[in-house]
């Protein structure tokens, strides 16, 4: 990726890019829909990224070439303007929150090449957007942490793309570490760097379907929770108690009352992954993993008949400790652990069984906890 990125640059504007630029997919390993309330999450970077070519201009002008669409558009810095005409708006909208944050912006060109597919729980566009927050500062020339670019990122998706996501896929995406899954308390942005199994891998189960969040039942969810937190007043579902939960629940509407039952449940798994990780209890971690899928399938209704499949295959397979669907759901992809030694044999499981299960053709790979989006070296 890294030579075709640099390549494709070379073709398009008949010189070498000064800058490369990788930005990672994340998957996340349980803590679903829980960052937009406050609560916890459990995400890891994976090896499956953006990589952006660039070189600045000297002017405001922004132009750029995504490689795998065989698509290019190109903006002026000085008078942005919302078309809701696809990537790009990504890409302006990271632009525009800047400009408005105060920052000088500087304009490049670019070419973008990524092997995360597009709507497929990946993030795909919160690595987008974290790229695109790189390229603006090192063209521009203002450092910035990568808990502050996950935090432009996300306003840019909730006020320019329209999408009222929280801050999960940028958090993973910004500040991944080789090796380590990223416990993160979504109220306070503090984050833990738990390390992954050795005998264990991360298996990413691709149903071979996708999702459109803008146009999907997401911005609903965040509105029923919201309606539970204001009748519990309390600022958000992460500070309501099971007990209390249980209590008032049939007060509440059925379909509010299930949502936040899987807020308040979600959160105290995730808590459970982190030390039953510390404490090398990977069965548990698997089981875990499950519960939270059948609490997204029944209580919180993201699921599809696809990711329902694949994660039954995955359980009935060889050496899989736990499985679950990852990301806003909808289509898309699961997440698997599973033994070391076995992942070779449960992929071909899964495979098998999901094509008898669902008459499609599953994609699974294994992938590494990586590093968050970073300058690569050109050399």
């Amino acid at each position: 990726m890294k030579s075709s990125a640099t390549d494709l640059f070379r073709k398009t504007y008949d010189e070498t890019p000064q800058l490369l630029i990788r930005s990672p997919g994340r998957v996340n390993l349980i803590g679903e829909h829980t960052d937009y309330n406050d609560g916890f999450i459990f995400p890891l970077a994976i090896d499956y990224a953006i990589w952006l070519a660039l070189s600045p201009t000297g002017d405001k002008k922004v132009s750029l070439l995504a490689g795998d669409l065989n698509d290019s558009a190109s903006f002026s810095l000085e008078s942005l303007i919302n078309t809701k005409s696809g990537w790009i708006e990504y890409v302006k909208g990271v632009a525009s929150t800047l400009q408005n944050h105060g920052y000088v912006l500087s304009g490049w060109k670019g070419c973008i090449l990524s092997n995360l597919p597009i709507g497929s729980s990946l993030s795909s566009s919160a690595a987008l957007e974290m790229a695109v927050v790189k390229a603006f500062s090192e063209v521009s020339g203002f450092a910035m942490s990568p808990e502050r670019m996950a935090m432009i990122g996300r306003t840019a998706e909730n006020e320019w793309v329209g999408m009222n996501c929280g801050i999960m896929d940028q958090l993973a995406s910004a500040c991944g570490i080789s090796g380590h899954a990223l416990f993160i308390d979504c109220r306070s942005i503090e984050l833990e760097a738990v390390p992954l199994p050795g005998d264990a891998v991360i298996a990413v189960l691709d149903t071979s379907t996708r999702r459109k969040l803008v146009e999907s039942e997401y911005n609903i969810r965040r509105e029923q929770c919201e309606t539970a937190a204001r009748y519990f007043n309390i600022p958000a579902l992460r500070d309501l108690e099971m007990e209390r939960l249980q209590a008032d629940i049939k007060s509440l509407d059925d379909r509010v009352g299930r949502r936040a039952l899987h807020i308040v449940s979600e959160n105290d798994r995730v808590l459970s992954t982190v030390q039953s990780l510390k404490e090398n209890d990977i069965p548990r971690v698997g089981e875990l993993m499950y519960e939270s899928h059948v609490s997204l399938r029944d209580l919180y209704e993201v699921s599809s008949t696809e990711l329902n499949h694949i994660v039954e295959s995955a359980m009935e397979s060889v050496g899989c400790y736990g499985a679950r669907m990852t990301g806003a759901g909808f289509g898309g992809c699961g997440v698997a652990l599973v033994e070391k030694d076995c992942a070779s044999s449960f992929s071909e499981e899964v495979i098998s069984r999901y094509k008898a299960k669902s008459g499609l053709d599953a994609e699974i790979f294994v992938t590494p906890a990586t590093a968050g989006t970073e300058l690569i070296g050109l050399d």
